[in-house]
């Protein structure tokens, strides 16, 4: 299998490389800049990619050869904390540029480099859950959470007839550079989404699944 993951040059990006690489599928990983960390797992890296820039994704698409891609997971993402006092709207602003019209970006400049039946994944978070809100704050990460499982939807619908299935995929309070280190292992996070990948069928395509296999409210 063939799989392009963004922004893999750590946390659950990495992690994801690390273990479609090892069970020996063809990992082509795309960052700003990589990490000694995914040098060492000897994959395909193109750097260079910011998915919060408009032409990003059309150099990734110039920069990629070879056989189509089997899954394409959407994984680059940002975190700023806010709150109603405290709002910084360049940094708003900046996390819907990566978070929610990144994974658009990048689908559509690589549509053409999927095969009919290929996967799509979109790493997304419970925060972007309008039911699950309880807490109010961190404005910028929770809308643009939102608007991307919009535009998964949307992607889901536009791709059926190519038989491609989107998913919406929440890996948990996860213990990376992005959380502070709170949270569950990653190694134990993306196993989760893998299994919820490979079990992906277009019975699913436009869903919002947790890591541990459950179905999210929206």
């Amino acid at each position: 299998m063939r799989v392009l993951i963004t922004g893999a040059n750590r946390g659950i990006g990495l992690e994801f490389a690390r273990q479609l690489t090892a069970r020996g599928d063809d990992v082509v990983v795309t960052c700003r800049s990589s990490s000694p960390e995914l040098d060492a797992l000897g994959v395909q890296i193109i750097e260079g990619i910011d998915v919060g820039v408009d032409d990003s994704a059309a150099r990734l698409a110039d920069a990629i050869d070879g056989p189509p891609l089997d899954l394409l997971i959407n994984n680059a993402g940002i975190l700023v904390a806010d709150s109603l006092e405290d709002l910084d709207w360049d940094a708003l602003r900046r996390q819907f540029e990566v978070n929610s019209l990144g994974p658009l970006r990048v689908t559509r400049a690589l549509r053409s480099h999927l095969r009919d039946g290929a996967k799509v994944a979109i790493v997304t978070s419970l925060m972007g859950s309008m039911a699950d809100n309880g807490s109010g704050g961190y404005y910028g990460y929770r809308m643009s959470k939102a608007a991307v499982n919009m535009a998964g939807v949307s992607l889901a619908r536009d791709l059926a007839s190519r038989e491609i299935p989107v998913v919406l995929l929440h890996p948990g309070m996860v213990a990376t550079e992005m959380t502070g280190g709170r949270g569950i292992d990653v190694d134990a996070s993306v196993k989760g989404l893998l299994a919820r990948l490979d079990a992906l069928t277009m019975d699913d395509t436009g869903t919002f699944w947790h890591t541990d296999g459950r179905r999210l409210e929206w």
